[in-house]
């Protein structure tokens, strides 16, 4: 009797877990990550440097890479993750140029080498130690290039208006091009930045293991930012003290009368 019931609450605490609550079925995935790690980037693709120059991802990805998607006029999380690699570049004990380099690429493909290299300058200034040519790039690129690379990365974006609707992640990529790693949001421990380039330089691939934050977190296109999803969480966490409370009485030892 008491295998029949838990393992049908079992089953549907973690059915409650993964499944989205406005979804019956997993769709495709249109905003977000689609991970490609162990996969190789095509390299030949063609992009503008912030010099204006034409540059392909070979000649520019020649150390461990963190490679970032961004549009630079980004009212929401873009500022963030720029902020925080400019802390990381500082603060982490890696020497940028040396151990490892930066892509910054934008995916909005109105965007050109003029405003690259406004917001180079604009975040170099937020450096405590110098930048060697090149070990920082921001690229911009027309759509066809944009959307192979973003593909083949599995970075997954949405025009809505002029803006548009994208996840907030960096990308460990090996000189070669292979993915290593993915780090997700807007924070990122120097720690876990440094084992992604360790793991980048080797050839090495990780596991994504902060990925589960993307179930709590989603994105609200009218302030442009992520925000803690009440509704779905605390479903999850109802229907699993349901479950418990319906487990423990019929587990309960039961009264002799006498």
């Amino acid at each position: 009797m008491m295998k029949r019931t838990l393992i049908p609450l079992l089953a549907l605490c973690t059915m409650a877990l993964r499944a989205n609550p406005a979804d019956t079925v997993k769709p495709a995935v249109e905003v977000g990550i689609d991970e490609k790690v162990g996969q190789t980037l095509p390299m030949d693709l063609v992009f503008y440097d912030e010099k204006g120059y034409r540059r392909t991802l070979r000649e520019v990805v020649t150390k461990p890479t963190i490679l970032n998607f961004v549009y630079y006029r980004c009212p929401g999380i873009c500022s963030p993750i720029l902020t925080e690699l400019t802390t990381i570049v500082n603060f982490m004990d890696l020497e940028i140029g040396k151990d490892y380099q930066i892509l910054t690429v934008s995916f909005d493909e109105r965007e050109k080498p003029e405003l690259a290299k406004a917001k180079q300058e604009s975040y170099f200034n937020l450096l405590n130690r110098p930048v060697p040519d090149g070990a920082w790039r921001w690229m911009t690129g027309d759509s066809a290039s944009i959307r192979t690379l973003t593909d083949a990365a599995g970075f997954m974006f949405k025009k809505e208006g002029n803006d548009f609707i994208h996840a907030g992640t960096v990308i460990a990529v090996s000189p070669e091009g292979k993915i290593a790693r993915y780090l997700y949001g807007t924070k990122y421990l120097p720690f876990d930045v440094k084992m992604a380039v360790t793991e980048a330089a080797e050839g090495r691939t990780g596991p994504t293991i902060t990925k589960i934050l993307s179930y709590c977190y989603t994105y609200n296109p009218d302030g442009r930012n992520y925000v803690f999803n009440v509704t779905r969480v605390a479903g999850a966490v109802i229907l699993l003290f349901a479950a418990v409370f319906v487990i423990y009485i019929t587990v309960k030892p039961k009264k002799v009368q006498s």
